[in-house]
């Protein structure tokens, strides 16, 4: 398994758990708890953003990825 796809893998559990938390979110009525479901969805999507920025750099410079 190569270092892009154990990353394709990372970034599809963290936008999973991101999606948890944002239902999580929406299913309480407690304000303390969805302000802190709705953070802790941002963060994760930032981390997501961050790691697919860092797939596309690894698929440029594996040869498996790059096209003659």
């Amino acid at each position: 398994m190569t270092v892009a796809t154990q990353l394709q893998q990372t970034i599809a559990s963290i936008q999973s758990a991101a999606a948890s938390l944002k239902n999580f979110s929406l299913q309480t009525q407690d304000q303390q708890a969805k302000q802190q479901f709705q953070q802790l969805a941002k963060e994760m999507d930032n981390a997501v953003q961050s790691l697919q920025q860092r797939q596309q750099y690894i698929e440029g410079q594996e040869p498996q990825y790059r096209q003659s």
